[in-house]
């Protein structure tokens, strides 16, 4: 039977994918199913326009092959978007964003999703550790006119790819060798890779779309950038803002905590005295006077009063179950970012743990580096602060 990529790309980006991302996105589940429909032939489309274009088809197959082993696809989405587009790349974003009604921000975090899946799920499919230009011509011919065939009427790629119509695509293309042949004799090592790779990205798509924060507050966590990593300075995050009102907040043991009108206090305690609310996944919410030293997870000094008030409130509240979880922005290199966002989300969960809670209240931390930051590496200060925090999930209450 011959390998049907569009249906194993649908497969891994389904209705369960759908569901947790229209959640963590804030978009309606259609809107975000009606996105993918358009950004996985998208994707390939760009794969087949590159490989009929350019005069570096080994180049291309080298790109292509390295996602598909890689061990490590965070942060590569971005990169494979400018590979295949181009300057094209935003309008890609754009257009699929109007195509189905979604933010912008949306449509690129689905992009930057899918974009490392799909090109990796080729890889494997056209030869995975023994790929080469022809291998992958070959296979991108073979499935050419069911890709094209997929593009969605409406999504009027060929005016973002600067092309006639879709079918000049199909006639670029070009590859020596027979794909059946070729796969025919590789069938058995490529199925054993792509089952490893499928359960790999599955588990990878789990790790991004849980636990992502869908609130904003005051910023608490600077990106990885040169210039960064001086101990003694402390985060640029305390800037400037309209005076806060003060108030109490009362717990049920008779406790009570300095706070700030919707700070983290008075949102977490409203929430969980509330006995129509429920905990899981998807409540977070945000430290909002909380800092470190610039490029470390040391907690600044007034930082231990938002911390030792946290302390108090899972006291009080004996049966609530937390996590917690860090984020950056989009600013500096990923890897750093995750790392450093995990090292704080880490450090803040030692500090609930001198304070004596319960371990069975404490359900780990997890840090997210940039994967769920919405606004653009370039975006002006303001817009990128509202992605670097530390959030509480509440799990259980």
């Amino acid at each position: 039977m011959a390998f049907d990529l569009l249906d194993t790309l649908k497969n891994l980006f389904n209705q369960e994918f759908s569901q947790k991302a229209a959640t963590q996105l804030g978009e309606s589940e259609s809107s975000v199913q009606k996105a993918l429909g358009g950004i996985i032939p998208a994707i390939l489309t760009g794969l087949l326009h590159k490989a009929g274009t350019t005069t570096d088809a080994g180049g291309l197959a080298d790109m292509v092959k390295e996602i598909s082993l890689a061990g490590n696809l965070p942060g590569k989405g971005a990169d494979i978007l400018r590979s295949l587009f181009g300057n094209r790349a935003g309008q890609v974003t754009g257009t699929i964003a109007r195509y189905a009604g979604i933010k912008e921000s949306s449509a690129d975090t689905l992009l930057q999703t899918a974009a490392p899946a799909t090109v990796g799920v080729v890889g494997q499919q056209a030869g995975g550790e023994d790929l080469n230009a022809t291998s992958l011509l070959s296979f991108l011919n073979n499935q050419k006119e069911a890709i094209l065939h997929a593009v969605p009427a409406g999504l009027g790629l060929k005016d973002v790819l600067g092309i006639g119509n879709l079918g000049d695509i199909s006639r670029k293309l070009t590859g020596p060798g027979d794909v059946t042949g070729v796969a025919e004799s590789r069938v058995r090592t490529r199925w054993i890779w792509m089952l490893i790779f499928l359960v790999a990205v599955l588990l990878l798509l789990w790790y991004w779309l849980r636990g992502c924060n869908t609130g904003g507050n005051t910023n608490t966590m600077d990106s990885v950038t040169t210039g960064q990593m001086e101990d003694s300075a402390i985060d640029a995050v305390m800037e400037e803002s309209p005076a806060r009102e003060s108030i109490k907040v009362t717990l049920p043991d008779g406790k009570v905590l300095e706070a700030y009108k919707g700070g983290i206090e008075d949102q977490l305690v409203t929430f969980l005295k509330d006995p129509d609310t429920k905990g899981g996944k998807d409540q977070w919410f945000d430290f909002d006077n909380l800092n470190f030293r610039t490029g470390s997870a040391e907690l600044t000094e007034e930082s231990q009063l938002q911390v030792q008030n946290l302390v108090a409130i899972l006291h009080a509240f004996p049966k609530t179950k937390v996590k917690i979880g860090g984020y950056t922005d989009r600013v500096g290199d990923s890897v750093a970012n995750m790392r450093l966002s995990q090292e704080r989300a880490d450090a803040v969960l030692r500090s609930l743990q001198a304070g004596n809670v319960r371990p069975v209240q404490l359900m780990g931390a997890e840090g997210y580096g940039s994967m769920f930051a919405k606004a653009a590496a370039d975006a002006p200060n303001e817009e990128r602060k509202l992605d670097r925090r530390i959030s509480v999930g509440v799990r259980e209450k």
